[in-house]
């Protein structure tokens, strides 16, 4: 087989429904992974670094991981872009960080951070999926 054909096959065997939410899970779960279980290497080291960096530096300015509440309609879309980042925002959850201080000058840039890095990984899972359907 040429090298073409062989990245027809794999996108084709990639591009049914069971691989594809496995790739996108992976992708939610640890960002960049995804793309390393394409054979996207580069993207998915710079995707691995990057985006956690971003969580930790908006962790250390003071930024507020927010509760899904659904009460404060801006509150609950924070929280989902703050899930956004997968496994991190849940180690980060269970060990009690993100709590926020609104006090803090940087705690909009916290938040800015925190927030981008999760809406930026769900740009990088919808990336894969395109690379696995084909498409890219």
């Amino acid at each position: 087989m040429t090298s073409k054909s062989t990245t027809v096959a794999r996108a084709r065997d990639e591009s049914e429904p069971g691989t594809l939410a496995l790739v996108c899970a992976a992708g939610w779960a640890l960002p960049g992974a995804g793309h390393l279980w394409l054979g996207r290497r580069q993207k998915a080291i710079v995707f691995m670094t990057v985006l956690p960096i971003m969580f930790v530096i908006g962790l250390m300015l003071d930024g507020r991981i927010f509760p899904f509440d659904t009460r404060e309609p801006l509150v609950a879309l924070a929280a989902v872009a703050d899930m956004g980042l997968g496994l991190p925002w849940l180690a980060a959850r269970l060990a009690g960080a993100g709590e926020g201080t609104v006090t803090s000058v940087t705690y909009e840039y916290g938040n800015t951070f925190l927030i981008v890095a999760g809406l930026l990984n769900f740009l990088v899972i919808l990336d894969a999926f395109d690379i696995a359907k084909g498409r890219k």
